[in-house]
C-alpha cells in the first residue's frame, strides 16, 4: 500500500505540473512519502531557483547569482533605487550627480562618481555582489577584476520600460521578494496598460522631441526612452522618418518646418540650465521661421521635467505616461 501512494502521489504531481507555468526541478520524497517539490520559475529570461537567480547578462552570458546577497555595491545611480525598492541593502554605491537624494542611501559608503570609480575602494568593502551598467564600457572593463577577487557581478542594459521590467523581476527575485515584485513592476505594467487603452487610436498627433544640453541641439525617434513613451500614446515622430536630417546627431530646422509637428518636447540634459537655454536660443529659437511652427503657436513647445524624461522614471513609469498623455489628449486624460 505505501508503494502505491508514493507513486499515486508522483502522478498527481505530475498531472499539477503540466497545469502551472511554473517548471518542478526536482522532487524529494521524505521518509513519510511525501513530495517535497523545488520550484523554478522563468520570466524574461531569468530562471528563479531555491537558492540562486541565473539570467543571460548584457555580455550575453549566463551568469549565476546567489540570493539574499548581504554586501552589495552599485555602481548606476538608476538601479540603486530598484534595488532598494525591491528589498536590497547597500553597503557602497556610486556617488549620485542627479542633485535628487535617493531615500534610504545615507551613510552608505561612495566608491566614486560616473567615469572615476574605485577599484580599490570596492573591493575594500568586500562585496558579496557588485550590479553595474552594461552600457557603460569603464564599468564593463571592471568586471575581469572584480571575478578575480571572488565578487559576483550583476551587468544590467536598462534602456526601455521592458529593461526596468525584467531589473525589478531580477532584484526582487535575488531578494527573494514577490511582493514587491509585485508592486513595483506588474502593477506598474498594468497602470501603463489601462492609459494605452485609452488613448485614443485616431488621427495621431505629429511630434518632435528635441535633445539639448549646453554644447549641442539634436533629435531624438522613437527608439529612445521618451521616444518609446510617444510611440506608445500613439504618435508619429518626424524623426523617424527615414532621412539623416533629424537623428541623434542631426537637427534641421528646415525639415522641423517641412513636418510642422503637433507638439515639440524638449528633453535636456547637465546641471547648467542657463547654458542649455543659450544654446536653444542660439540655435534654435533666433531662427525667424522657429515662431512659425504650430507647436510654438499653439504653446505645444514644451520642456520635459528632468526626474521623468532625463533621469529613468522606475516605478514612475505610470506617472510619465500619464504626464504625456494629458498633454497629448486633454479632452481624455482630465
Amino acid at each position: 500500500m505505501k508503494v502505491k501512494r508514493i507513486l499515486l502521489t508522483i502522478l498527481l504531481f505530475v498531472l499539477a505540473l503540466s497545469f502551472t507555468g511554473c517548471t518542478k526541478e526536482s522532487a524529494i520524497v521524505d521518509s513519510s512519502g511525501v513530495i517535497e517539490d523545488v520550484e523554478t520559475k522563468s520570466e524574461y529570461g531569468i530562471t528563479i531557483n531555491e537558492d540562486t537567480v541565473s539570467y543571460v547578462d548584457g555580455s550575453g552570458e549566463e551568469v549565476i547569482i546567489d540570493k539574499k546577497p548581504e554586501r552589495v555595491i552599485v555602481l548606476f545611480s538608476s538601479y540603486i533605487d530598484i534595488w532598494l525598492r525591491n528589498g536590497g541593502e547597500l553597503v557602497g554605491m556610486i556617488e549620485d550627480t542627479s542633485g535628487q537624494l535617493i531615500p534610504a542611501t545615507e551613510g552608505v559608503e561612495t566608491v566614486g562618481k560616473m567615469g572615476s570609480i574605485s577599484l580599490e575602494k570596492i573591493i575594500s568593502l568586500e562585496p558579496d555582489l557588485v550590479v553595474l551598467s552594461a552600457n557603460t564600457s569603464s564599468q564593463v572593463k571592471l568586471i575581469p577584476t572584480l571575478e578575480d577577487n571572488g565578487i559576483q557581478v550583476l551587468s544590467i542594459e536598462y534602456s526601455f520600460l521592458d529593461d526596468y521590467l525584467k531589473t525589478v523581476r531580477l532584484f526582487s527575485a535575488i531578494n527573494d521578494r514577490e511582493d514587491l515584485y509585485e508592486i513595483n513592476s506588474m502593477e506598474v505594467r498594468k497602470d501603463i496598460d489601462e492609459i494605452i487603452e485609452k488613448t485614443p487610436k485616431d488621427n495621431p498627433p505629429k511630434v518632435f522631441i528635441m535633445f539639448a544640453t549646453g554644447k549641442s541641439i539634436t533629435s531624438r525617434g522613437s527608439n529612445t526612452t521618451v521616444g518609446e513613451v510617444l510611440a506608445d500614446l500613439n504618435t508619429i515622430n518626424i524623426a523617424d522618418a527615414p532621412n539623416d536630417l533629424l537623428d541623434d546627431k542631426n537637427f534641421s530646422i528646415e525639415k522641423i518646418i517641412e513636418e510642422d509637428p503637433d507638439f515639440i518636447f524638449v528633453q535636456t540634459m547637465g546641471s547648467d540650465m542657463d547654458k542649455i537655454n543659450e544654446r536653444i536660443i542660439s540655435d534654435v529659437e533666433s531662427n525667424p521661421a522657429w515662431a512659425s511652427l504650430s507647436a510654438v503657436k499653439n504653446h505645444r513647445y514644451i520642456f520635459l521635467p528632468k526626474d521623468l524624461y532625463t533621469y529613468k522614471a522606475n516605478h514612475r513609469y505610470p506617472e510619465a505616461y500619464e504626464y504625456l498623455a494629458k498633454i497629448l489628449y486633454p479632452e481624455v486624460f482630465k
